[in-house]
């Protein structure tokens, strides 16, 4: 079958990414896989070692870093070494937005965040709020794993896409260039002008070794923004139709093994907006048919009053 013009750049990069993904950090001592480093030739026998910026984490550079790891990078990094991102229509905050993160021995999230300060709350292994927030006394009972991941990209104005090929372009992205296992990207779906693409991953499916569906979204989505961790990559938007699609929103849904443990605090501005106005708008019908009622009975009374005035006072035959 013959591919669709525009295609061709996309397989170019994708095999380029293939061709240059390498098993480590080595010759020019740079981490292929994050840029958010320090390396140097300190390791055993001079080779090349690299370490987390923020953090000093020890970092394997044949497959992604950690997110947990890659927060606390940007958090702690000095305000000069980094680009400013603005948080434009393309922002995903999480609810919370950025936050500086504990992380554990393996570079995975802490179950309680307290972003420095005396206010916590529990997070899920993509490092997701899921519970109301509360002080240093708050106990979460454990890491929650995110077990499935959905990921809504709106593009922008562009002929409808083949869904066949968009569908295989994009497992072929996250299996080259995020090393996902192809089992864990359950779903491509495609209904213009929204893509869908699903991660699935349970705790026992996941092998040592294996990408976690939380990290590779996250790169993903710094791909998406224009703010790639690879070094040397450039431009914002999905690789499709011959170049970076251009996405104008981004929404990714995270859900657990366990519920989230929110109570009604967790309601939205919104939300409690909406509860007013009809609170208001029954009160004032209320108001409205009590006021009604009351001028007619009154209104039925005094006509009453009169007729019965009016026949004492006629003669009597």
């Amino acid at each position: 079958m013959a591919r669709p013009p525009g295609l061709a750049p996309l397989l170019a990069l994708l095999a380029l990414s293939a061709a240059t993904r390498p098993a480590g950090a080595q010759h020019n001592c740079t981490c292929a896989t994050n840029k958010m480093s320090v390396c140097g030739p300190d390791g055993p026998g001079g080779s090349c070692r690299c370490r987390a910026l923020g953090s000093g984490a020890l970092l394997d550079c044949s497959t992604l870093t950690a997110k947990c790891l890659l927060l606390q990078a940007r958090a702690r990094a000095p305000p000069r070494g980094r680009s400013l991102v603005s948080p434009g229509p393309l922002a995903i905050v999480d609810n919370d937005g950025f936050y500086d993160p504990e992380c554990d021995g393996e570079g995975r999230f802490k179950a309680r965040q307290c972003n420095g300060t005396s206010v916590c709350w529990c997070v899920n292994s993509a490092g997701v709020r899921r519970t109301d927030k509360g002080d240093l006394g708050l106990r979460c009972a454990g890491l929650v794993r995110t077990h499935r991941i959905l990921i809504h990209l709106r593009h922008g104005p562009a002929a409808a896409l083949n869904l066949s090929f968009l569908d295989a372009e994009l497992r072929q992205l996250f299996r080259q260039r995020y090393g996902l296992r192809a089992a864990f990207l359950h779903a491509v779906r495609y209904d213009a002008p929204t893509i869908q693409i699903e991660l699935r991953q349970n705790g026992s499916q996941k092998a040592p070794g294996d990408v976690d569906i939380g990290d590779a979204a996250y790169y993903f989505e710094r791909d998406v923004k224009g703010e790639s961790l690879f070094p040397g990559h450039r431009g914002a938007g999905v690789p499709v139709r011959g170049g970076p699609l251009p996405v104008e929103h981004t929404l990714i849904y995270y859900l657990d093994e366990e519920p989230p443990e929110f109570t009604m605090r967790r309601l939205t501005a919104g939300i409690v907006a909406v509860i007013v106005v009809v609170s208001v708008a029954l009160v004032a019908g209320l108001v409205v048919l009590v006021v009604t009622n009351w001028k007619r009975t009154g209104k039925y009374k005094k006509v009453e009053i009169k007729e019965l005035g009016e026949l004492r006072s006629e003669p009597s035959l």
